[in-house]
């Protein structure tokens, strides 16, 4: 074996790196984010109203390849009353300790594994005051298609559905399963913030089917999705 593939293996066995790895990466996105002019677009008036009120609470839904530029792109107290749900693998031990950066917590787990765990932490979360961020299409896809995790967390705890759409005039995309965006130097970022979902209680499967496919289409439109990126 060549010393390419045993460095490789090695690196694929750490479970979790050194915090003090992250200070520079995190610190070069901060100044990534203050070099790049920001648009919000926020037509109800949503993220004042969270940004004032610490007893509204939602779920944010967010794809999993544009998730790089969330942690700077709001100021610290919002920050620090949202909490991630990330995947309980090592990328995402990775991207725990990354977002820990930015004094933000997260869930260990996702929607569609340990799915009673995270339904049990997101209600601990809500009832704390906190925001539950999730990215539907994690961790493995398929890209920009919605699972029913959302949706039925929001329809257990009451509370409603928002998207999150993070876009820029220009990126690389890694060559991953989600296409995961790296915004260019100056590039615009234009956030769109959809509108609030509420989503009724006791639904049946076909119910259930409906709002994750009407939540999937609000993501998408405050992503700037075309159908031909996901079908």
């Amino acid at each position: 074996m060549s010393d390419k593939p045993k460095l490789k293996k090695k690196f694929r066995d750490i479970k979790k790196l050194p915090d003090w790895c992250y200070w520079l990466p995190s610190h070069i996105i901060l100044w990534w984010r203050k070099l790049s002019p920001t648009e919000i677009i926020d037509p109800n008036g949503l993220l004042e109203e969270y940004r004032h009120d610490p007893h509204r609470v939602c779920i944010v839904n967010i794809w999993h390849n544009r998730l790089l530029m969330l942690p700077p792109l709001f100021e610290r107290p919002l920050r620090e009353r949202t909490v991630a749900v990330v995947s309980a693998s090592r990328d995402g031990q990775y991207v725990a300790d990354f977002a820990s950066q930015f004094n933000a917590k997260c869930i260990r787990g996702s929607t569609k594994r340990h799915g009673l765990k995270v339904l049990h932490d997101a209600i601990k979360t809500i009832q704390g005051g906190c925001m539950v961020v999730i990215t539907p299409d994690g961790p493995r896809g398929p890209r920009y298609h919605m699972s029913k995790g959302p949706i039925h967390i929001a329809s257990q705890l009451g509370i409603p559905v928002v998207a999150l759409g993070i876009n820029y005039s220009s990126y690389w995309a890694v060559r991953s399963w989600d296409g995961f965006r790296i915004p260019k130097p100056w590039a615009r970022l234009t956030v769109i913030i959809g509108n609030e979902l509420r989503i009724p209680p006791d639904l049946n499967d076909e119910e259930l089917e409906r709002w994750r496919k009407e939540a999937e289409k609000e993501l998408n439109r405050a992503s700037l999705v075309e159908a031909k990126d996901y079908l």
